[in-house]
């Protein structure tokens, strides 16, 4: 088959589907080696890219970062020690890192009681205070929808972020039409205030909404839940993770005989005239290569808006939404990608407002493949029928195991964008982005895997 008849088959191939052809469509095709366009589709028209928008966010940190980058958390103290007493406050200083206690591993906090035994520490006359100045107090991103605020998938973004700034918020079902009972937080909350009103209905899935924002003690609990399934766990933020973190080593440096006189608080406003420190020890995250492993395989949002947020600390502190998002469109358009028509209001692709071309993904595609840094970026897509995002995409067929791209998903939009291994040893880079389609985002990733099987088998 020759090229512009495969061209002409596939261009028409989305441009005719019924849940396609009348969608937002950007679409580009290219080899990597060659440059030569394979197919394209308005491939400058800027479009919603939903959780593809990581691919800026952690290529931009990769590149100015390095892979070997970890997120420093520092412990530090005002005043002296005197006979085993710290007469003074012990601080914990975060800088974004969005890993501390992800999963509930804890551990780091033995090492962290040990080093404050080292410094001579036996008694605290003061408070453990979470320092979250690192970044403003915005902590939610303004541009987000209402309705995400207080969700799992749409924390607050700190300085100092702790167990993945989740709750998993534990109900009793019960009788249809009840109310569910609220019987516990994991981790344990000890403040945060439910306004309950999620009943118990004949469904078989969960439709719970939580809803609130940050440093707020309320949290909004509506929906409902499975009737008479006994106990049923709802995911919602936690409304101030520092301060959870610094209750949770005063709570620890109690129980390890280290006594603490006041109980923990926050501080979350920038002061430039603060009283020197002495820092006692330095905890660093797992390096950067990991991290963004976990934003673009699990298309992790609070590890992306880590990531976006730190990445706006370069310019000026506090770090601010408008300084990351200044900072990402400049570092991309310094490197010659086409980005003066995108709108980038996230680092996680979560605002509805994001938009972005197949052009300017694919240009950022190229150069990543030409990093230095590129084994690492490689390493951090998911794998078409293997891993993460992507192991629906083509399973057990030609393009599995083949295809290392980003997804994106929200209603009637599916979008990926990465590369695929030919079999004469080419790569393909290519972006393809479909919002408003009149349908489910699974059915237009079928349409989406077709498309992609049509022009590897026409160009094979």
């Amino acid at each position: 088959m020759s090229l512009l008849v495969a061209i002409l088959l596939s261009v028409n191939f989305l441009t005719s589907h019924p849940l396609t052809g009348q969608a937002n469509m950007s679409v580009l095709v290219q080899n990597l080696n060659t440059g030569e366009v394979i197919d394209s589709y308005r491939p400058e028209h800027v479009v919603p890219p939903a959780s593809v928008m990581k691919l800026l966010t952690t290529g931009a940190a990769l590149e100015t970062m390095g892979p070997g980058f970890r997120f420093p958390t520092i412990l530090e103290y005002t005043g002296t020690i005197e006979n085993g007493v710290l007469h003074g406050d012990l601080y914990i200083k975060g800088s974004c890192d969005p890993s501390l206690g992800w999963k509930g591993r804890t551990a780091f906090l033995d090492k962290w009681i040990k080093a404050i035994r080292e410094a001579g520490i036996q008694k605290i006359d003061g408070a453990v205070i979470a320092d979250m100045t690192m970044l403003d107090a915005e902590a939610q991103n303004p541009n987000w929808l209402c309705e995400d605020a207080g969700n799992y998938y749409a924390p607050g973004i700190f300085a100092l972020n702790y167990y993945g700034n989740t709750m998993n918020i534990v109900l009793q079902s019960g009788e249809p039409g009840s109310i569910a009972k609220v019987l516990k937080t994991e981790p344990a909350v000890e403040d945060v205030y439910f306004i309950n009103h999620i009943r118990c209905d004949k469904i078989t899935y969960d439709g719970a909404f939580v809803s609130g924002l940050p440093y707020s003690r309320e949290r909004y609990l509506t929906g409902a839940v499975p009737s008479n399934l006994g106990t049923f766990g709802v995911k919602g933020d936690l409304p101030n993770p520092g301060l959870l973190l610094a209750r949770h080593l005063t709570n620890r440096l109690r129980e390890a005989g280290i006594t603490v006189k006041r109980d923990a608080t926050y501080i979350a406003d920038f002061n430039p005239l603060t009283p020197a420190r002495t820092v006692i020890y330095t905890h660093y995250s797992e390096p950067l290569s990991e991290i963004i492993k976990e934003t673009n395989v699990n298309s992790n949002n609070l590890y992306a808006e880590a990531l976006f947020r730190y990445l706006g600390t370069r310019y000026t502190l506090p770090g601010t939404i408008h300084n990351s998002q200044d900072l990402l469109r400049d570092y991309w358009r310094r490197r010659g990608v086409t980005i003066q028509n995108a709108i980038i209001k996230d680092g996680c692709g979560l605002a509805p407002q994001d938009a972005v071309s197949a052009k300017t993904f694919v240009q950022l595609l190229t150069i990543m493949s030409r990093s230095e840094n590129k084994e690492a970026w490689l390493a951090s897509l998911p794998v078409s029928g293997q891993s993460g995002t992507l192991k629906s995409l083509c399973p057990q067929t030609e393009l599995e195991g083949r295809i290392h791209a980003k997804s994106g998903t929200i209603a009637g939009t599916k979008n990926f964008a990465g590369y695929i291994d030919m079999p004469n040893g080419d790569t393909w880079v290519f972006a393809i982005l479909i919002n408003s389609a009149p349908g489910k985002a699974k059915n237009v990733q079928t349409v989406i895997q077709q498309y992609l099987l049509d022009v590897y088998r026409a160009n094979k």
